[in-house]
């Protein structure tokens, strides 16, 4: 998976996390005596979860994506600098918006993500590099459906 789909999962991925699913009661045994589906670590139920839920009459829970162009970008990364705890400046610095969804920052990965966003510049200037990281990655988070403020965009 490059970088951007890494990016990309992180944001979108947030805000279409599943719900939780339901745990085991009498309500949802009842009468077949099955247990409900539950999900795996990666909030995916198992195959062997859907069938028990099928028999059970309980659809098993899969997540969601959310629709196109509902994703709000700057309140995921306003929520993940707050999560953080550093004073990260999302807005304006590539390496801060990686640094405030988990990511390795360095260097050589924004090379890889300038690389994948097509940047035709010299990579060694990575002062330039990563203005123009960061407005190339802002127009592709729009382009994919996420909602970037305008200003971001120009």
């Amino acid at each position: 998976m490059g970088i951007f789909s890494s990016i990309k999962e992180k944001l979108f991925g947030k805000a279409a996390e599943p719900a939780s699913v339901e745990t085991a009661s009498a309500k949802t045994i009842g009468s077949a005596g099955v247990a409900p589906a539950t999900a795996d670590v990666s909030g995916t139920p198992s195959l062997k979860d859907e069938a028990n839920a099928t028999l059970a009459g309980t659809p098993a829970a899969t997540p969601q994506p959310a629709p196109a162009g509902n994703v709000d970008v700057a309140a995921i990364l306003d929520a993940a600098v707050k999560k953080n705890g550093q004073k990260l400046d999302w807005r304006k610095s590539i390496v801060d918006m990686m640094k405030a969804l988990g990511m390795d920052a360095s260097l050589q990965e924004r090379k890889e993500l300038a690389d994948e966003l097509g940047y035709t510049g010299d990579k060694n200037d990575s002062a330039a590099m990563n203005i123009w990281l960061h407005k190339a990655l802002m127009k592709a988070l729009a382009d994919n459906g996420g909602k970037v403020p305008p200003e971001l965009l120009t």
